[in-house]
């Protein structure tokens, strides 16, 4: 028995109880044109942008050129040909000056030594004082009568007082490689506790660190200090004076010696 075919939207044919579409108007062909209009589309859009990039690249380009341009200062061209001479071509030119002989006495002759007789000998010079002699002398002359004793002018109460300066190690400076084995110690909290904190510093409430550089001889001596960073100069004074007042520290060892080194000590301003 044959169905009623029901009036549709879709074309459809009636066959028993089930209903079969009729086959799609859409197929290869629409697609193949709907790829082809879309492709020239997409390639169109993708040479746009490319071009677009290549003019903005040719500007920047541009732009940088011409701010180099103007940092670069300008070019001067001279030629390479009568320049002046420079000063030691110049000074090449002028003449050495002559030689000077100064004539301090004259020529010396070599030749053979010629035995003088005693009696062409002076008679002050014939006696030679042996050490002996010499030894028992005085500083004054006298009458030259040697009665084998020591001369009288001698100030036996006389006493020669020697000055002797010891001389302090030469302190090097702060960049200088000191090579040590074990670098000075401080007592930092005993540093601590010689601090003042500045009184304008208190009341503006200023805190931080000072880092001091201190110079430590062979004995332990703080001998200098210089402030080499600070947080704020209102402390550096203090900071330094602190370093200065410590009194003795253990110094750097060498090959089991003492030696000077500097060292960087911190100094912290912290208001309670």
């Amino acid at each position: 028995m044959t169905k009623t075919i029901k009036p549709s939207k879709d074309i459809v044919f009636a066959i028993g109880m089930d209903e079969i579409p009729l086959p799609s108007t859409y197929g290869a062909a629409e697609l193949k044109i709907f790829i082809r209009r879309n492709s020239y589309k997409g390639a169109s859009v993708t040479l746009l942008l490319i071009l677009l990039l290549f003019l903005l690249n040719i500007i920047i380009d541009n732009v940088q050129k011409t701010d180099t341009a103007k940092l670069v200062a300008p070019v001067t061209r001279m030629s390479l040909e009568d320049l002046p001479p420079t000063e030691a071509e110049a000074a090449s030119d002028i003449a050495p000056p002559p030689d000077v002989v100064i004539n301090t006495g004259p020529a010396a002759r070599a030749g053979n030594p010629i035995p003088v007789p005693d009696a062409m000998i002076a008679p002050d010079v014939q006696d030679f004082a042996t050490m002996d002699v010499v030894d028992r002398a005085g500083a004054e002359g006298g009458t030259g009568e040697d009665l084998g004793g020591f001369a009288g002018t001698i100030d036996w109460d006389r006493t020669t007082t020697v000055e002797t300066t010891t001389l302090k190690d030469a302190i090097p400076s702060p960049d200088d490689f000191v090579p040590v084995e074990k670098e000075p110690v401080f007592d930092l909290g005993r540093l601590q506790g010689l601090v003042k904190y500045p009184d304008m510093a208190r009341r503006a409430g200023i805190e931080g660190t000072v880092r001091v550089n201190a110079y430590v001889d062979r004995t332990g001596k703080v001998v200098e200090a210089r402030v080499v960073d600070s947080d704020n100069r209102a402390l550096d004074e203090e900071a330094r004076k602190a370093v200065l007042n410590y009194g003795n520290a253990v110094p750097a060892i060498m090959n089991n010696e003492p030696v000077g080194c500097w060292i960087t000590v911190p100094i912290t301003f912290r208001l309670r």
